[in-house]
């Protein structure tokens, strides 16, 4: 069993009962807030390792770092890491793209993480706003309004939609 199907069997699946299961995660929140916390602190800063060496950089087991590297793969510049066949030596690289990883936290939910105060000096509170709004948006439905047959036809004619363009 791979690292990642280790993770996502005990966080996500049957590996662990349903109070355990709250444990990890209130454990894996706490420790995923303190290491965005410091990735958070220089931005610019590439880090690179293996999973174990990032987990003892982090001071965390491999395990919680195997679920961090899950969560943050789709906010990296432009690459994935190999989390699907990744091993504890797996060689791993974090490049964040800020954009994207706060557009990915408010997907999320995750206020604890996209209301760090460590944002406020990397995208302006503007941006921000409007990264919240654009992720907001994209998850809407917005149904455009029906034309029933009595209504004037939409392309302008002036004629009755029954008469015009609704005609089969």
């Amino acid at each position: 069993m791979t690292l990642l199907e280790n993770w996502r069997n005990q966080a996500y699946g049957d590996g662990l009962d349903d109070k355990k299961k709250n444990e990890l995660w209130e454990r894996y929140f706490q420790i995923e807030k303190g290491i965005y916390e410091k990735l958070l602190s220089d931005p610019a800063q590439v880090v690179e390792g293996t999973v174990e060496e990032l987990a003892k950089r982090y001071g965390t087991e491999v395990f919680i770092m195997t679920g961090f590297l899950d969560g943050i793969n789709e906010s990296l510049k432009g690459y994935e890491n190999p989390i699907e066949t990744m091993e504890e030596d797996t060689p791993v690289k974090i490049e964040i793209d800020p954009e994207k990883l706060y557009y990915n936290m408010v997907e999320a939910k995750a206020d604890w993480l996209y209301g760090l105060p460590q944002w406020d000096s990397i995208l302006d509170e503007e941006r921000r706003k409007e990264l919240f709004r654009e992720q907001k948006a994209s998850g809407t439905v917005r149904n455009e309004q029906k034309v029933y047959p009595n209504d004037p036809c939409p392309c302008g004619s002036g004629k009755k939609y029954k008469k015009c363009c609704g005609r089969k």
